[in-house]
């Protein structure tokens, strides 16, 4: 918003004076966001050459760069702060708008979980494309933004977990980004054996610091100071539940969790791809599609296990047993 406000004040000044350094202070503007993530990109190469890891094409990099700035304006200029609430959770709906709730029981939905300096707003697209195929699907805001803990946001997530499940009588695949993924880890810390079965089918994290972030050596308040590498607050919360898969989306051309490694649990299905940067691997089809594939899957076991118990149920009566079994 200070963006706007600078690029509306500047122009409503030297326009009628001179249109030349009217652009040129535009341009200026408008361009601070590449150049900060330029200077991130410059420091990542430098930190993955002096750790001996593979670095992607400097033609790569530029394309992820680009990309990156492209998706800055779209989210942080737009989305997050003026669309927020612009795409509402929802279950399916028919062409009349109504929910149709007989393709809801018995259905694996999708969680979203935004990551740090973001709302629900960066998951639009996401909502709209989910519910577009019938998925039910939520996304919370998670609070406080800035000065808490990371443990502070839990209890948001926890609601809307609650929330879809309360909703679908299933465990809901959950899909977070950048610090979304430590505030599942977070919370997922919280719950026994029995309650992680029933709220986390899945998890797949997408660009989160698991191992921590070079860059937050420079922060100073919480909760990206938790976010450190080697932070205290990494080390309490130790590795993840067993008994709750994941998958971890990394890039080699993230500008702000680096190396690679930093993105990835053990025992993790990995998936890594060279061509994205932070932002841009939130939107990259890859990760898409796989989110696509897994919730399918998971609402196929949820299939069979039923029929393997029982037949002649309708689908919908079928998925609503197999959760509750």
């Amino acid at each position: 918003m200070g963006s706007w406000l600078a690029l509306l004040l500047w122009c409503g000044y030297w326009w009628p004076r001179s249109v030349a350094v009217a652009l040129l202070g535009a341009g200026l503007i408008a361009g601070g966001a590449g150049l900060q993530l330029g200077t991130q990109m410059l420091m990542m190469r430098a930190v993955l050459r002096r750790r001996g890891v593979p670095l992607p094409s400097a033609m790569i990099a530029l394309r992820a760069w680009l990309s990156e700035w492209r998706w800055a304006w779209r989210l942080f200029g737009w989305q997050i702060p003026f669309g927020e609430h612009a795409e509402p959770d929802g279950v399916p709906v028919d062409r009349e708008g109504m929910q149709v709730q007989g393709l809801v029981q018995g259905q694996v939905g999708v969680v979203l979980v935004h990551g740090y300096f973001c709302n629900r707003g960066v998951w639009t697209v996401w909502l709209r494309r989910l519910k577009s195929r019938g998925i039910a699907c939520m996304a919370m805001t998670l609070e406080p933004a800035h000065g808490s803990s990371v443990d502070a946001m839990v209890d948001d997530l926890d609601r809307c977990v609650k929330a879809m499940v309360q909703q679908t009588g299933c465990a809901p695949l959950l899909v977070a980004h950048s610090m979304g993924g430590l505030v599942v880890r977070a919370w997922l810390k919280r719950l026994d054996a029995n309650e992680r079965a029933r709220h986390a089918a899945h998890v797949v994290t997408v660009a989160t610091p698991h191992g921590g972030a070079w860059l937050a050596r420079f922060a100073q308040r919480l909760p990206a100071v938790e976010m450190r590498e080697g932070s205290d607050w990494l080390q309490r919360l130790g590795p993840p539940p067993e008994d709750v898969p994941f998958s971890c989306w990394c890039s080699s051309s993230d500008n702000i969790v680096f190396p690679p490694d930093q993105a990835v649990l053990p025992n993790a299905q990995r998936h890594q791809v060279d061509d994205a940067a932070h932002m841009q691997l939130l939107f990259d089809p890859r990760v898409w599609q796989h989110c696509l594939q897994l919730q399918a899957q998971l609402q196929g076991r949820l299939q069979e296990r039923y029929q393997a118990a029982e037949g002649g149920a309708s689908a919908a009566d079928a998925g609503a047993r197999a959760c509750g079994s």
